[in-house]
């Protein structure tokens, strides 16, 4: 089946490849669930190895083609277009977000759908405005040779995206690789298939040449993901999620001496000194710790708070844990579920894991007790832990569930070689109103972000990424040419 038409009533999620949906090969098929509820709610049609092929074949024929021959203001007209033809069609995004995520819709409206269109229309200014390096050089013979650089695209692009925020995170790779005169093959999680592949009707609507911008559905190992990264006619691979999984890509991309750039998992730190404004420190940190229900990579897990507010904190942050009300989707304060079965088990072992190593549960610690059509979808308890050592699991590994363990400190010293003792180094969180301290502990911070006072409060211009198990590159404004664009010096001799 192929065709330029959207999506068929059914609910059968399908391929998006040269322009055209188009069922798997193989016509395998896997099941698509609604996480609030634990219902499927559609099926998705997996990619074979040759439809994976296939998509590489018609983004390499795009760059050859129209898209290629495009000068840069007509493809920022086109990728403007793109962020329009979202901000017009929103509500066919929230409903496929919300749907596939089972997130608030309030969080989805104010930063999902959002972000989605900005991506576009961000990187479509940057690569309009972005200037070019000259340089005069004297040369031995008492002349000059005058010296430029010119961008080319990289070429084909994988695009491998995590299930936390499925279109946000997939335009931030799709914004600037299209803007580099790049063409992509997107590889969306298997948990969250369907604004990757609504995106194909947006990309057809404001006629994106064919190819361009390709979906394949599928898993990692033996599917589409494995079969992509293996692709030699791919020429760079950016990833977002587990470190693990990230391993297994950068293997893959060692063949062919392929560019990578990944934000992989993080253990992110919080610091709260005594001086800190304690409401502005709690409000943020709730939202740290409990924000799409712990499902976020620039989130909280370990919090390091001085001696004499700990106490206070404690209390606190668990008050606003349980003021929280999983399942209870038309409340304001509604709580997001996991999203799977499996990862809701795998949260449920950590909390299991920290009572075993010594934790007191200060709020949460299990599965709430939900009713009517959400009784089966996969909730768990806000939760927050006293009394674990820093070297404790779940002080070490990344549990991405709605949790936080709260340690005291007493000196500044102590505290900066704790939230620095970690493989991560995705980001961290300074709070104090001792701004000289501020900027000192911040700058200490082993980490690619870091916030002052605030949390998740970004500026798209800005380099964004992590060190250590958290990644490799940056991305964001001028930072994101680096990895979707080739380099190339002109010397000129005069």
């Amino acid at each position: 089946m192929s065709s330029r038409s959207p999506r068929p009533v059914d609910d059968t999620i399908l391929n998006f490849i040269g322009g055209s949906y188009r069922q798997g090969s193989e016509r395998k098929t896997f099941p698509n669930f609604n996480p609030a509820t634990g219902e499927q709610i559609g099926l998705v049609q997996e990619a074979s190895a040759d439809d994976v092929a296939d998509a590489v074949a018609a983004a390499k024929k795009a760059l050859q083609g129209p898209w290629g021959k495009m000068t840069t203001a007509e493809r920022v007209k086109l990728i403007s277009a793109v962020a329009t033809e979202i901000e017009r069609r929103s509500d066919d995004f929230l409903e496929a977000e919300v749907a596939d995520t089972g997130k608030p819709r309030g969080v989805a409206s104010h930063i999902d759908i959002p972000r989605g269109a900005a991506n576009f229309r961000m990187f479509a200014d940057v690569i309009s405005t972005i200037p070019g390096e000259a340089f005069t050089t004297d040369t031995p013979d008492g002349g000059q040779a005058n010296n430029y650089t010119v961008r080319k695209p990289k070429g084909v692009i994988a695009v491998i995206c995590p299930w936390n925020f499925p279109l946000l995170l997939m335009t931030w790779k799709v914004g600037p690789a299209l803007a580099c005169g790049n063409t992509v093959v997107v590889k969306p999680s298997e948990e969250t298939p369907r604004t990757a592949t609504l995106l194909g009707e947006v990309m057809n609507a404001v006629g994106m040449p064919e190819g361009v911008y390709n979906v394949v559905h599928g898993f990692g190992p033996n599917s589409a993901g494995e079969f992509l990264t293996s692709n030699s006619e791919v020429d760079a691979i950016t990833f977002t999620g587990e470190t693990g999984t990230g391993q297994a890509i950068m293997q893959k991309a060692a063949m062919g001496v392929r560019d990578v750039s990944f934000e992989l998992g993080g253990k992110n730190p919080a610091i709260v000194f005594a001086d800190a404004d304690l409401d502005k420190a709690v409000e943020g940190l709730s939202r740290a710790v409990f924000l799409n229900t712990g499902q976020v990579c620039l989130g909280t897990e370990r919090v390091y708070v001085e001696r004499p507010i700990y106490e206070e904190f404690v209390e606190r942050l668990a008050a606003a844990g349980k003021g929280f009300k999983p399942g209870v989707i038309d409340d304001p304060t509604y709580l997001g579920p996991l999203i799977s079965a499996e990862h809701r088990d795998k949260v449920l072992g950590y909390y299991s894991r920290a009572v075993d190593e010594g934790a007191t549960v200060v709020t949460g610690g299990g599965v709430p007790k939900v009713e009517n059509a959400q009784a089966d979808g996969f909730f768990v308890e806000p939760t927050v832990w006293t009394g674990l050592s820093h070297d404790s699991t779940v002080m070490r590994e990344e549990i991405f569930g709605p949790c936080c363990g709260v340690i005291p400190f007493d000196a500044e010293d102590e505290v900066i070689a704790l939230a620095n003792d970690s493989p991560y180094g995705l980001c961290a969180s300074i709070w104090t109103e001792n701004m000289s301290r501020g900027h000192r502990v911040a700058a200490s911070m082993d980490v690619g972000v870091c916030w002052v006072n605030s949390w998740f409060l970004r500026d798209l211009r800005t380099a964004f990424g992590g060190s250590g198990h958290s990644g490799i590159g940056r991305e964001g404004g001028v930072h994101s040419l680096e990895f979707y664009t080739e380099l190339t010096n002109i010397c000129v001799k005069l």
